[in-house]
């Protein structure tokens, strides 16, 4: 039985969770999105080929697989053709992601912290239990693409049933690689979305966490993390001949471009990564520095890494992410004089200085030290040049007089005139 789509846009019903995501190993089309029958769906295989031999990323394929994966069970619950859909079933698709409730988010454990509650230590929300507006927007570009392809080859609707913001098109139509993009209202559906203040640790809190890691393994992952800034994917992809020990950085694969660049390493850093290496016994020159350290042998994943700081904020009652040291470096290194916007840029692999340019706001600490000083400065009492008489003053330009007259005619024994 089909589900009504006003039901769906008002999210008081969802859609039927049939089909899925499967790994295929091709390079070709590394993700494909299965039916209900488990057969795999044409037209999605088709875009994800045309996605490959235009040089995507793998990952991208897998998260528009997810999008689409979405769509169908859609189009699937209300019993429409993808060929036939129009804007009213994405307006569906939105109100229902607007309402339902994310499964990868759901609280297995009853001691967890609420869906977007406040840490009180960190000062971070917690993620909320729904699609965010982020993913909603990516779930939109993913099913306007879809659509977009095959409209080349005359199939599917005649309209894109995914609406676009005309005056964006027009405004950046002739924009120059370099030029920031011109602002304009959102198309139609999509969410409002905000670039969220860089979360960087105070040093305290940084310190803290330090103390609870229990391995140099940990130790030195972390401190590579927040002495580089480097993305999660590329430390973890660093092998052992990618090191400069004598220049203290390290060659790393950049997560857009896959092009190889040079990330610094504080002495600190070198030292625990010196240490944890020692303590393998050293490894092979093309292996993964970051091994696991339980059960077989094997490069440490993004999972693995999240566990580490997942224990470390059971103990420390916080909600630090792999993500905020890249956040602690970059405002580290945008608040030191001796290194310009530029550097830092390099340093972060930013394509545009714009993005760099977050990283620019006062740490924490600093800023209320300064505060405290402020506060804690005793307040300047105004006085007259000599040679003036605060009498004088008063009846000429009938002002109230002096605090410092008025406080030594009111002090003990002074007799009143």
């Amino acid at each position: 039985m089909a589900v009504d789509r006003n039901e769906l846009l008002a999210g008081r019903a969802g859609p039927v969770l049939v089909g899925r995501v499967t790994r295929t190993g091709q390079e070709s089309t590394p993700y494909l999105v299965l039916d209900g029958a488990d057969e795999p769906m044409a037209p999605v295989a088709a875009w994800m080929a045309d996605l490959m031999v235009g040089d995507a990323s793998p990952n991208t394929c897998r998260a528009y697989c997810y999008a689409l994966l979405t769509w169908f069970r859609v189009l699937w619950s209300i019993d429409t053709s993808w060929q036939r859909a129009t804007e009213g079933d994405v307006a569906a698709m939105v109100g229902w992601m607007r309402a339902a409730k994310n499964p990868q988010r759901r609280r297995r454990r009853s001691d967890t912290a609420l869906a977007g509650s406040v840490n009180p230590k960190t000062g971070k929300r917690h993620l909320p239990d729904r699609y965010g507006a982020a993913t909603i927007n990516l779930t939109l570009a993913a099913v306007r693409g879809f659509y977009e392809f095959h409209a080349r080859f005359g199939v599917g609707p005649v309209l894109n049933p995914v609406p676009e913001s005309r005056r964006e098109a027009i405004l950046n139509r002739h924009r120059a690689p370099d030029a920031p993009r011109s602002p304009n209202r959102r198309a139609r559906l999509r969410q409002k979305s905000s670039r969220p203040a860089p979360r960087a640790m105070p040093d305290q809190a940084w310190e803290e966490l330090f103390a609870t890691l229990g391995c140099d393994r940990d130790r030195a992952l972390l401190a590579c993390y927040v002495s580089s800034g480097a993305r999660a994917c590329e430390l973890l992809g660093m092998r052992l001949l990618d090191i400069d020990w004598p220049g203290q950085r390290v060659w790393v694969v950049s997560k857009g471009s896959k092009a190889r660049r040079l990330v610094p390493l504080s002495p600190e850093a070198v030292l625990w990564l010196a240490r944890y290496i020692a303590g393998r016994g050293g490894c092979n020159l093309e292996e993964m520095v970051w091994r696991t350290l339980r059960g077989p042998d094997r490069p440490l994943t993004y999972s693995a890494l999240r566990r580490v700081l997942q224990r470390a904020n059971a103990k420390l009652d916080t909600n630090w992410t792999v993500h905020d040291l890249r956040h602690t470096a970059g405002v580290r290194m945008a608040n030191d004089p001796a290194l310009t916007l530029t550097d830092v840029q390099t340093i972060l692999g930013h394509a545009d200085i714009s993005t760099t340019t977050i990283y620019t706001v006062p740490r924490v600490e600093e800023m209320f030290d300064r505060l405290h000083d402020y506060y804690s400065r005793p307040r300047s009492v105004p006085t007259l040049p000599a040679g003036y008489d605060p009498l004088d003053m008063e009846t000429i330009f009938g002002a109230a007089r002096n605090h410092s007259v008025d406080d030594q005619d009111n002090a003990p024994g002074t007799a009143s005139s």
